[in-house]
């Protein structure tokens, strides 16, 4: 066997560290030649192989050079040039591993010398593998209908892309449609993703979006690129494609029953729009409050009122659907911390105390009060208190920092002073954090407005939030805290610093104040349906709950899993700039990797079964990260996907009886790189 060992100079980076004449006389033996080179990755390097590996016609090649992450296909793209198997290569690291890490020529001499004779005894061994191709669906499955959803499903329906938007909710939008001003600009809620929410719904790629409302997937069959999943639609019991949106069904209703979108502060009609302005334009009927689907009795007003014929159908039912996609991309967002895990907040307990949804809510103009800021007693605030971090920064609770919570409660400062003005607002904060080019803007107002005041706390449990004769108590004992600057002071002083995470400014006595409204702004966590849909899509989740990256710096919109794409605050937490930004990012990268007339690549370095041998114990499955392995349904024994698999081989190393081998990593060519190393 011939085999051919180019060793890469790397203009002095390595041959200025060891001899790379020694090196050629350590590694001499029969059927080797070796030929030095200063840039073989160089397009003149790759090309002088090329014509060489012609000419010498070797039956193995070894390149010394570089970490194989930087340039393995580089040269796997040379030997295919000249006419090789690409797998009948092996490089070494002769320059992270040797020549940035010996300062002693001899030393590096000789490990250099022993890495290329390991790769010469492994070379011997390797296989010529072949890629296998697989037809692929150009179809999308896009979960969730927030600014993250929308952006993905629209970016690929404009590409010519078919999509399937499936949104659990009667109406699309997410949260920010309930919201009547968005942080840091105070643009309206809805006014922000109406046109994007209309150009889903009719504009010119619309043909190309199904959109599934009151729908969750159920089941998902398949792999990368074949997909299938099931999917579960509830009754709407009006039809889409029939009724006007006229909304006279509406008035006829005797029904009613809690309003979720107002978070417990309102109640809504049996049959009802979500909200005034929701889309899509159409009612739907709750059937726990339907006096008729409940069984309580034969009520039609709703449809008696109905201009539309056959608009209403009181007999529409579930449906089971199946879609056969290539890529899925999770914008299923996220919920609020449970603030019942702090009773001393009192939320739920004490009258008047509301987490950041809800008083959205109450400040929206198609909130429960119309847009009126008011108390449960129907009275404008005059005293309101603001507590940041609640659940956050807490490693009893979520060690984590939400990153919008502070911009929410600071653009809630604006809302109160302009729907109220003349009200005192108490910011009790732990750590702040207001990022980007605009952040600071509203923070700054606050903290110049006369009628706010900052008070620091160190941990929750320092507050206490209670029933008291003329409003709600909020008492802080916190002993290392800081009442912040006052902004008298800071208008005479100028803008004090942002306080910082962990400061510890002067002491401060504890104190007790009275509030007619006390707002708690909580952690962002995971939804309460992404561990579920996690374990049917197999893309795992991290610590904190949400969805796990494939690498969260570089690959942050890429879930374990082949052909699952991450978006939005399913994967942390994010305003909505950033949701729609990753919605982008992951409608990039399927168009990317779906590419129209492009078959799917399959790497032949995967791990296989030997039926033979292999006796069911399933070991295997719940070691492998990629989700590659399944139980084969007839005999019962272990099945490897080899479009999931990414050849790591933990499933080789935890088979008891070794039924599983690893291409181009096999037992045998591992034991000879070792005994080629130890020689």
């Amino acid at each position: 066997m011939k085999i051919g060992i180019y060793f890469c100079k790397c203009g002095g980076n390595v041959s200025g560290k060891l001899d790379v004449a020694g090196v050629r006389q350590r590694v001499a033996q029969e059927g080797v030649y070796f030929k030095d080179m200063d840039f073989p990755c160089s397009e003149a390097g790759q090309e002088s192989i090329v014509q060489d590996i012609k000419a010498e016609k070797p039956d193995r090649v070894v390149v010394a050079g570089c970490s194989p992450r930087e340039h393995e296909n580089t040269f796997r793209g040379v030997l295919e040039r000249a006419g090789m198997n690409p797998y009948l290569l092996q490089l070494v690291n002769i320059r992270e591993h040797v020549a940035w890490v010996l300062s002693d020529p001899r030393q590096a001499t000789e490990k250099a010398a022993l890495y290329i004779r390991a790769a010469i005894e492994r070379v011997k061994l390797q296989e010529p593998l072949q890629k296998t191709t697989l037809d692929v669906n150009l179809r999308t499955l896009v979960l969730g209908s927030g600014p993250a959803g929308l952006k993905a499903a629209l970016t690929l329906a404009e590409a010519g892309r078919e999509v399937v938007l499936v949104e659990k909710r009667p109406t699309i939008g997410g949260w920010p449609v309930l919201f009547d001003e968005v942080f840091p600009s105070l643009e309206c809620g809805p006014c922000v993703l109406e046109p994007l929410m209309g150009e889903v719904l009719q504009g010119p790629h619309a043909e190309k979006i199904e959109l599934l409302t009151l729908s969750q997937v159920t089941e998902v069959l398949g792999y990368y690129g074949n997909f299938k999943v099931k999917i579960h639609k509830l009754p709407r019991y009006v039809d889409t494609r029939t009724c006007i949106g006229c909304g006279m069904c509406l008035a006829g209703c005797p029904a009613s029953g809690p309003d979720p979108l107002s978070f417990g502060l309102g109640e809504r009609k049996a049959i009802a729009l979500a909200f005034v302005g929701s889309l899509p334009n159409v009612p739907f009927i709750d059937p726990a409050a339907c006096l008729r689907l409940n069984g309580r009795q034969e009520c039609a007003l709703c449809q008696a009122s109905c201009p539309i014929e056959g608009a209403i159908n009181f007999n529409d039912g579930a449906q089971d659907l199946e879609r056969e996609v290539g890529a899925i991309v999770a914008a299923t967002g996220g919920a609020l911390y449970d603030c019942a895990r702090l009773p001393n907040l009192g939320l739920g307990r004490v009258r008047n105390v509301v987490h950041s949804l809800q008083f959205e809510r109450l400040a929206s103009p198609n909130g429960p009060t119309g847009g009126k800021l008011l108390t449960a007693e129907g009275h404008p605030p005059k005293r309101v208190a603001i507590i940041h971090c609640v659940g956050s920064l807490d490693s009893g609770h979520r060690p984590y920092c939400s990153a919008v919570c502070c911009a929410s409660a600071f653009k809630f400062n604006r809302l109160i002073q302009e729907q109220t003005p003349g009200t005192e607002i108490t910011h009790y904060w732990k750590g702040l954090c207001v990022p980007g080019k605009r952040g600071h803007t509203l923070y700054e107002e606050a903290l110049h407005d006369p009628r706010t005041r900052l008070v620091h706390y160190t941990d929750i449990s320092q507050l206490d939030v209670a029933n008291a004769a003329g409003g709600v108590a909020v008492r802080c004992s916190a002993g290392n805290g800081s009442a912040g600057v006052p902004p008298a002071q800071a208008k005479a002083g100028g803008t004090p610093a942002l306080p910082v995470l962990g400061g510890a400014p002067a002491p401060q006595k504890p104190e007790a104040a009275l509030f007619d409204l006390v707002v708690l702004c909580p952690a962002l966590v995971p939804g309460p349906d992404t561990a579920q849909l996690a374990r049917l899509l197999e893309a795992g989740t991290d610590r904190t709950g949400f969805f796990e990256e494939r690498h969260g710096l570089v690959q942050s919109s890429k879930a374990k899993v082949r052909g699952v794409y991450l978006s939005g605050t399913c994967r942390a937490p994010m305003n909505i700039q950033e949701a729609a930004t990753e919605g982008e990012a992951a409608a990039g990268n399927v168009l990317a990797a779906l590419v129209a007339g492009r078959k799917l690549e399959i790497e032949p370095v995967v791990a296989s079964v030997d039926a033979e041998r292999c006796s069911g114990c399933m070991c295997c499955v719940p070691v492998c990260p990629y989700k590659a392995i399944r139980r084969e349904p007839e005999k019962g024994k272990a099945e490897i996907n080899a479009v999931l698999c990414s050849g790591c081989g933990t499933c080789v190393a935890s088979c008891p009886i070794g039924a599983i081998r690893g291409a181009h990593f096999t037992n045998a060519q591992i034991m000879a790189e070792l005994k080629g190393v130890l020689a």
